[in-house]
């Protein structure tokens, strides 16, 4: 659109764009198939009848859809063993419906011409289906990663990479929705994105921490120093299994079933000690036992073997091992060295091991030495005088 002087575009009037939006809809007597056409004249001059007919209509085909489409659709993927396929199955009958049922309400307002709200009120219809699209989209991406994720047909996604694919889908679905609501709106975009980038920067400055708390997550996801499910200790003393990770922040469920919220920009800038990382989730722990001096060591060593071979929740392989580590003040310190699957049991099978390791200590009369002082007097002190 050009002003009267022949200069460049002006900005669209709301208004305009509003009607000119409705206007785009197809007539529905370019729909209708020429067959019809006698029957749909004689019902075109009583508008409100023919709305009528067009909301029943489009109610009916939307209900054909689901009824006879979907369940179709249904049957064919109950013969498959992956419930993803139900689920973006079950993720599209409400949009697609919508869908169906809002275009023949937006065409029914189109006929009907009501007074002063036609346009807006195509623009809602409009805006319901995107929004329910956009909706749909978001809860079947999930799903559809998931899916892909068990197949091992896409290498790029695997469990550490699924979280940044999901954040990414999210956030364009949202980008896309958006654009797509403001052109039905009849709001021009580029004036929209030109006036944000002043804004952009005062809100750059006042949101600094929480943007950097979203382009860490972004690193932390991409660089997968730790997934869903591993064991972390941070430097700053937190330490637990990682139950989530967001856009902005980084949750950890401790072993007293206390979950902490750490910022991802504070948690990229930590040194990480992943616990669950490596070729496997196995971790190697060890518990240190004294023995007195002039013990049997072969013993001892067979002993501490044996009863970590036989714990139950203990890895054969690696199989234990025991190590004389050095000759103490009071004591022959030996390690036992031992693999676990997970590492949030560590304390309580290290406290099972401690235990049986003291009872079987205690039947093979092997002394665990403690500390213990021996006071000599060198001279008495002298009496004192006895007085009447």
């Amino acid at each position: 659109m050009s002003d009267a002087t022949g200069g460049g575009p002006t900005e669209m009037d709301p208004e305009v764009a509003s009607a000119s939006l409705a206007e785009k809809l197809p007539s529905i007597v370019d729909l209708i198939p020429e067959s019809v056409q006698p029957y749909w004249d004689l019902v075109a001059d009583i508008p409100i009848i023919a709305a009528l007919i067009l909301v029943i209509a489009s109610l009916i085909l939307a209900l054909l859809v689901r009824v006879v489409v979907f369940r179709s659709l249904r049957h064919l993927t109950g013969l498959t063993t992956s419930k993803r396929d139900d689920e973006v199955l079950h993720g599209l009958r409400k949009p697609v419906f919508t869908t169906i049922f809002f275009l023949g309400l937006a065409l029914a307002t189109r006929v009907a011409e009501p007074p002063l709200i036609a346009g807006t009120l195509v623009n809602l219809l409009l805006s319901v289906i995107v929004a329910s699209w956009m909706r749909a989209i978001l809860r079947v991406s999930s799903a559809l990663l998931e899916a892909a994720e068990c197949s091992n047909r896409f290498t790029l996604v695997e469990k550490r990479t699924v979280p940044l694919f999901d954040l990414s889908l999210k956030l364009l679905t949202i980008l896309v929705g958006s654009y797509v609501l403001l052109l039905i709106w009849g709001i021009n975009p580029v004036g929209w994105l030109a006036s944000a980038g002043i804004v952009g920067i005062a809100v750059g400055f006042a949101a600094k921490d929480t943007l950097a708390n979203l382009f860490s997550g972004f690193f932390i996801v991409a660089d997968a120093p730790y997934k869903i499910g591993d064991y972390i200790n941070l430097d700053t003393g937190e330490r637990g299994k990682v139950s989530a990770i967001g856009l902005r922040s980084t949750r950890l469920l401790t072993r007293d079933d206390v979950e902490i919220t750490i910022p991802n920009g504070v948690i990229a800038n930590a040194k990480i000690v992943n616990e669950s990382g490596g070729p496997h989730t196995k971790i190697r722990t060890r518990i240190r036992v004294g023995v007195a001096y002039g013990s049997d060591v072969d013993r001892v060593s067979e002993i501490l073997h044996t009863v970590a071979t036989s714990h139950d929740k203990t890895c054969l392989n690696p199989p234990p091992v025991v190590r004389l580590r050095g000759f103490g003040a009071s004591s022959l310190d030996f390690d036992l060295l031992f693999w676990i699957d997970h590492p949030e049991n560590r304390g309580r099978i290290a406290h099972e091991l401690f235990m049986e390791v003291y009872r079987t200590f205690a039947r093979e009369n092997i002394e665990i030495p403690y500390s213990k002082h021996d006071v000599y007097i060198k001279q008495m002190a002298p009496a004192a005088p006895a007085t009447d």
